[in-house]
């Protein structure tokens, strides 16, 4: 695209990025060689970071824009004040991008923040011109969250809530420490800019750097390690292909802070109907990644590739047994079955189906292994 055909800039933009990430790049480090910063600052400056990070994660993101579960009206009053706070634009309006992005994404027409447009359009470039001015205007993909009287409220009032957030927060703290300053500069300043750009990540990094685990449809990647700054939100390819699971990290030891915030919630009720993908989904879609790397290998050995494809099909022939013997136990349990010997094969047989299925997996990987 020529300069001349670019859309205008949109200077209030421009000027926020550019003028607080110049601010925490200089005056911040500054001020806090030449200060004594108080631990006061920082604690508030990390307290106020993870907030703004878990309200759009939690409540923008996997409550709002994908409805992965259901939250109560103060829960979703605390999301709504953390995303103004955190300067992203209204639930409406952040949502509204995000199922655009969703259907289309990758397509650099329909896609607001396609990363096939490259690392700084998808970071923060998109953002930066009026691209997308009059894709979603009317919020017509969103008609489900304008019934929500707090989603309507946030984005009538955003502009105000975002003002007496990101200024009223800070020089109250400061006025209770006693440094409006500091308070000013690393919770006001430099606490907005970690919040924009570690959220952009997902939008730029993590459609670039990682694994494709479940799916090469699309250019999201998996990446634990982007996990730890975007609380959770790194496990990107399986949260593209399974969009309605509220996890994103799904193994017990996946670095998912949004995760565990939501199901601890659930506990006392905050949350309900939390939304999980089948495992056997999962698995399946695990397996075809699995075959479309391992016929990428063998693509010049036809033979081999017809043995690989024979012996995916019976692993998901074994996969589709191991999931019906756990679904007749977890039947059995319901019905609380009397006959304990019946239930005592169901275990025994899933253990031997287990053991069966990942003896056939090993297998495989070292047949698919033979043309490298």
């Amino acid at each position: 695209m020529s300069e001349e055909s670019k859309p205008p800039l949109i200077w209030v933009n421009l000027i926020l990025f550019s003028s607080t990430f110049l601010i925490s790049l200089f005056v911040v480090p500054y001020y806090a060689i030449e200060q004594s910063l108080q631990t006061s600052v920082i604690v508030w400056t990390l307290l106020c970071f993870a907030f703004c990070n878990l309200s759009i994660t939690a409540g923008y993101h996997r409550l709002w824009s994908h409805k992965t579960y259901q939250a109560n009206f103060a829960l979703r009053l605390i999301f709504a004040l953390g995303g103004a706070f955190a300067l992203q634009n209204s639930i409406l309006h952040w949502s509204s991008d995000h199922r655009v992005h969703h259907k289309h994404v990758d397509n650099n027409d329909k896609d607001p923040y396609s990363a096939k447009r490259g690392f700084w359009f998808s970071h923060i470039g998109w953002m930066l011109r009026d691209y997308n001015k009059d894709n979603y205007a009317d919020y017509s993909n969103c008609r489900d969250l304008q019934k929500d009287p707090i989603v309507v409220w946030q984005h009538k009032y955003y502009l105000p809530l975002a003002l007496i957030t990101n200024i009223g927060i800070p020089v109250t703290l400061g006025f209770i420490y006693q440094d409006i300053i500091g308070m000013v500069l690393f919770v006001g300043i430099l606490r907005l800019v970690l919040v924009h750009h570690t959220t952009f990540f997902v939008n730029s990094l993590a459609h670039i750097w990682g694994r494709q685990t479940y799916t090469d449809k699309n250019s999201a990647r998996d990446n634990g390690f982007l996990a730890l700054f975007t609380f959770g939100e790194g496990y990107h390819n399986f949260h593209h292909i399974f969009e309605n699971d509220y996890r994103n990290g799904i193994r017990w030891w996946d670095y998912d802070p949004t995760k565990w915030l939501i199901k601890g919630f659930s506990y006392v009720g905050l949350t309900t109907n939390l939304r999980k993908t089948p495992q056997i989904l999962i698995e399946k879609a695990r397996l075809k990644m699995m075959l479309t790397n391992a016929e990428k290998k063998t693509q010049s050995f036809p033979l081999l590739q017809t043995q690989i494809q024979d012996e995916f099909e019976r692993i998901i022939k074994c996969l589709e047994d191991y999931y019906s013997v756990k679904k007749q136990m977890l039947g059995a349990k319901r019905t609380r079955l009397k006959e304990k010997y019946e239930f005592d094969l169901l275990v025994i047989r899933k253990q031997q189906i287990q053991v069966e299925l990942n003896a056939m997996i090993s297998d495989w990987r070292k047949l698919s292994c033979q043309a490298v």
